[in-house]
C-alpha cells in the first residue's frame, strides 16, 4: 500500500510540473515537455484518482543586487545618476495555495489564493508621475488575491465548461506562470512587463482536448483604458480598484496547442475587446460627449513553444499588441486623473512588442552516475526584446520604454519539485541612457501536499 501511495504522489507531481494552470492537471494541458521531469507524452498526462480533494501550490523566495540607480529620474536625467550605488532587496514574488475538489459526475470547483510579495499591509511608494512624490497606501487587488476560483462541468474529453475567475492564457508566461515553468529568477521580463501577469478574468471558458491538440475560448469583461501606462501598457488594465469589476465591455480570448512532436509544444493565443469606457463612472459614454466613438480595441497576438527532449529545455515567445485610439485615450486618461483618482495619468502607446527565446542544457545528462537520478543542473542563456509604449504618429516618442535583456544563469534541481535559481543579467538602452546590470538569486517550489 506504501509503494501504490508512493506511486501515484510522484505520478501527481509530475503532472502538475507539466500543468500550465495546476488546478488543471486533469486536462491534459501542459507545457510540452517533461517540464523540468514528467513524461514528454501529452496522452500520459491524466493522473489517476484516489482522492477527491486536492491541495497544492508553488511559491518563490528572491534576492536581487541592482547595479544601477533607483532614483525615479534616472531615465530623464540619466547622466545624473550614472554612477549612484547598487541596491539590494529581498522578496516574496509569489506564494500560491491551490484547493480543488472534484463533486463527481463531471463537476469540479478549484481556487487559487496568491500572496504577492508578502501579503497585504501598508506601503510607501515614490511615484514618478508625481515628480518623485511619496504616498503611503494600503495594497489591495496585487498583494493578496483570489487568482483563480471556478465550477467546471466535464461532459468529455473534447469539451468542458468553466465559470468563475479564471487564467486568460494569452502568451507563454500567463499559459505557464509557475516558476518551474521558466528559468529566469522572476518571471521572464518581456511579456510580464507589457501584460497582466498573470491575467486572471471573470467570465466562461470553453476548453477541451483532442489527440494532439488542446483549445480553449473565453468570454470575459474587458480591461480598463484608464489603467493603462507608458511604462506596462495594457498590464494594469484588469485591476479594479473598486468591491467589483466593472463590466461595461466585454472581451474574447482563445488559445490553441498542439502536441503533435515529441517534445515540443506549439501555441497560438489571442485577445480581442474594447477597453474605453469599461471604468467608473460610466459617463463619457453617449451621444454627444466627446469620447462617445472612442473604443479603445485592444488587440493581440501571440506565439510560444517549448521543447524538452535530449537534454535540453527551449522556450521562446513573440507577442504583439495593438490599442486602437491610443492618442484619444491618452487624452481621456488625463481629463479624469486628479482628485486622487486611481487612473493612470501616462501616456499610453499605440502598440507593444514581446520577443524572447532561453534555452537550457543539463550538465547533469554528461554524467552517468547522475543521469537516471532525479537532480538536474541546467545552465541557460535568456534574449528578451520589449517595447511596451510605441506610439502613434501624433505622440511623443520614450526611447527608455525600449529594451534588450540578456541573461544568464543555472538551475539546480535537487528534487523535481524544488529550483535553485541564480543568474546575471544586463538591461540594455539607446545610448541615451544607462545600462542596468543586476544578479539575482532564488528558491521556489511547485507540488501537491495532498
Amino acid at each position: 500500500m506504501m509503494k501504490t501511495s508512493m506511486l501515484f504522489a510522484s505520478c501527481l507531481l509530475c503532472a502538475l510540473s507539466a500543468s500550465a494552470h495546476p488546478s488543471d492537471v486533469a486536462d491534459g494541458k501542459t507545457d510540452g515537455a517533461k517540464t523540468e521531469a514528467s513524461s514528454s507524452n501529452p496522452k500520459e498526462e491524466s493522473p489517476r484518482k484516489t482522492s477527491r480533494l486536492r491541495i497544492g501550490g508553488y511559491g518563490e523566495a528572491v534576492y536581487s543586487r541592482n547595479f544601477y540607480s533607483d532614483n525615479v529620474y534616472r531615465y530623464t536625467r540619466p547622466g545624473d545618476y550614472k554612477n549612484d550605488p547598487s541596491h539590494g532587496r529581498f522578496d516574496i514574488p509569489h506564494a500560491v495555495i491551490y484547493l480543488s475538489y472534484d463533486f463527481g459526475k463531471g463537476w469540479k470547483v478549484s481556487t487559487e489564493i496568491e500572496f504577492e510579495h508578502g501579503g497585504s499591509g501598508g506601503s510607501h511608494e515614490q511615484e514618478f508621475e508625481e515628480a518623485g512624490e511619496w504616498e503611503q497606501e494600503v495594497e489591495k487587488g496585487g498583494e493578496v488575491e483570489l487568482e483563480q476560483f471556478w465550477i467546471e462541468k466535464s461532459f468529455c474529453d473534447a469539451f468542458n465548461i468553466r465559470a468563475g475567475h479564471i487564467i486568460v492564457p494569452v502568451g507563454l508566461t500567463n499559459a505557464y506562470h509557475e516558476p518551474l515553468n521558466f528559468f529566469t529568477v522572476y518571471r521572464p521580463e518581456g511579456e510580464a512587463t507589457i501584460f497582466p501577469c498573470t491575467w486572471h478574468e471573470t467570465g466562461v471558458s470553453l476548453w477541451g482536448r483532442a489527440k494532439d491538440w488542446r483549445y480553449e475560448v473565453q468570454m470575459t469583461a474587458g480591461l480598463d483604458a484608464f489603467l493603462f501606462s507608458r511604462d506596462n501598457w495594457i498590464q494594469n488594465g484588469n485591476h479594479s480598484t473598486f468591491e467589483f469589476k466593472v463590466a461595461n465591455k466585454y472581451a474574447v480570448a482563445a488559445r490553441v496547442d498542439n502536441y503533435s512532436v515529441k517534445g515540443l509544444r506549439m501555441g497560438l493565443s489571442g485577445y480581442y475587446g474594447y477597453s474605453m469606457h469599461n471604468t467608473q463612472p460610466h459617463d463619457q459614454e453617449g451621444a454627444g460627449k466627446p469620447y462617445d466613438k472612442v473604443k479603445g480595441e485592444v488587440l493581440i497576438g501571440a506565439f510560444d513553444f517549448t521543447y524538452n527532449d535530449h537534454n535540453w529545455i527551449v522556450r521562446g515567445n513573440a507577442d504583439y499588441g495593438y490599442l486602437g485610439d491610443a492618442a484619444e485615450i491618452t487624452r481621456a486618461k488625463r481629463g479624469v486623473s486628479s482628485n486622487n483618482s486611481p487612473y493612470d495619468k501616462t501616456s499610453v502607446g499605440k502598440n507593444a512588442v514581446a520577443i524572447g527565446i532561453e534555452a537550457g542544457y543539463d550538465l547533469f545528462s554528461l554524467w552517468h552516475k547522475l543521469k537516471d537520478k532525479e537532480q538536474k543542473l541546467y545552465v541557460f542563456g535568456r534574449y528578451d526584446y520589449y517595447d511596451s509604449c510605441i506610439p502613434e504618429a501624433t505622440q511623443t516618442r520614450y526611447d527608455y520604454t525600449r529594451r534588450q535583456c540578456m541573461t544568464f544563469g543555472f538551475n539546480y534541481h535537487p528534487i523535481e519539485q524544488i529550483v535553485v535559481k541564480g543568474q546575471f543579467a544586463k538591461r540594455f538602452f539607446t545610448h541615451a541612457y544607462n545600462d542596468e546590470p543586476s544578479v539575482s538569486l532564488g528558491i521556489a517550489y511547485m507540488g501537491f501536499f495532498l
